[in-house]
């Protein structure tokens, strides 16, 4: 529920903000309700444990190192959250904030950067050393298609008996379809043998994408 989130889900006055991480029952550990809330990788307010920390004020400004109870003071004056973004630094930095609204904007990012991404399909090409002409320009169609489509292609070159003692006809067969699909695509991963089979990869042109 989109409206909930651009409340402020802790506060100093919110029962939640002291309410444990996490619960153990015959030797399970349960996270809490609000662990799923809070996004699991921050603490905040009266979860932070370190004596001392780097502030950074609600402006931005960096106050410096100090007590963690100034910090809880700090935060209390201002009404909103004390937030520990990066536990690792010594001693951990902790920005006062609005918590709410910044596991909004966080959510709001990250489904932005899940949209961004482009998962890239790999199509697959199946000959043999003694592949047609003929039988090779309809794989080569293909590829082609697949590539202006913006998919990636991988040409596989399968041998049988002694085929695999002569590798540079498949190596002849990969460098001509290189050349053919230059236009649309090029070489991603130089032809390598895989056991019986030889393996090229052409990714599209990046005037293509």
């Amino acid at each position: 529920m989109p409206g909930l989130l651009t409340n402020r889900l802790l506060s100093w006055y919110h029962p939640a903000a002291l309410r444990p991480l996490y619960y153990v029952l015959g030797g399970l550990c349960f996270f809490s309700e609000e662990h799923k809330i809070s996004a699991s990788q921050f603490r905040i307010n009266n979860q932070i444990r370190a004596k001392n920390v780097r502030l950074i004020g609600s402006d931005g400004n960096n106050i410096g190192v100090v007590p963690i109870e100034e910090a809880f003071e700090a935060a209390k004056t201002a009404d909103l959250d004390l937030v520990e973004i990066a536990p690792n630094a010594d001693p951990p930095v902790c920005r006062v904030l609005d918590f709410g609204k910044f596991l909004y904007e966080k959510s709001k990012k990250d489904r932005e950067a899940r949209k961004a991404q482009t998962k890239v399909e790999i199509k697959e090409v199946r000959l043999r050393p003694k592949t047609s002409d003929h039988h090779r320009s309809f794989k080569v169609r293909d590829a082609r298609r697949w590539l202006t489509e913006g998919k990636k292609v991988r040409v596989r070159i399968r041998f049988r008996g002694r085929e695999i003692t002569f590798p540079e006809i498949a190596l002849d067969d990969l460098q001509s379809i290189a050349d053919e699909l230059s236009d649309v695509g090029m070489i991603e991963q130089s032809p390598t043998m895989e056991g019986r089979t030889m393996l090229m990869t052409i990714a599209p042109s990046k005037s293509k994408q």
